[in-house]
């Protein structure tokens, strides 16, 4: 069976960065996804399309069909009062906070200067081209209940 909209995929990678500095991987056949309903990002989809169990294959995902470009204007400076006052803040750590829009967002703190702390709401991976080293090791019917929440149930979710 090939992979196509709305089958169920079991795949293995290894995501590396053009350092090839492993970023993240799952390589013991736990990652299923739903093809087609949006869980991978759509360079990775768009490659496995109509592939089946054993495939191999090396895809690389520039940041437009990955994570998107890094988008300066996420990148703010915020007033170290607007945190927790007993908070002990270090650049890596993040937030959920409000975006100007009203949607909820991540934000990682990535520098402190004096009483400001520098944040960036941009994706950890936004920016990078993303090389994936991928093993297909199963591909099924996606059940009713998948069909209906558009993600794969009891498994593993979403490549970040």
């Amino acid at each position: 069976m090939k992979i196509s909209q709305n089958k169920v995929a079991t795949i293995n990678y290894i995501l590396t960065d053009n350092d090839g500095t492993v970023i993240d991987q799952s390589t013991d056949s736990n990652f299923a996804y739903l093809h087609n309903g949006h869980n991978i990002i759509p360079g990775l989809e768009a490659a496995l399309l109509d592939k089946e169990a054993g495939d191999q294959l090396t895809v690389t995902v520039e940041p437009a069909q990955a994570y998107g470009e890094k988008d300066l204007a996420a990148i703010q400076q915020i007033p170290r009062k607007m945190f927790p006052a007993d908070a002990d803040i270090q650049p890596g750590m993040q937030f959920q906070g409000e975006s100007p829009e009203g949607q909820m967002t991540v934000v990682t703190v990535t520098a402190i200067d004096g009483d400001t702390v520098v944040v960036d709401g941009n994706h950890p991976l936004a920016g990078l081209t993303l090389n994936f080293e991928v093993t297909v090791v199963d591909v099924r019917e996606a059940s009713v209940e998948e069909l209906e929440h558009g993600h794969v149930h009891g498994q593993g979710g979403h490549v970040h």
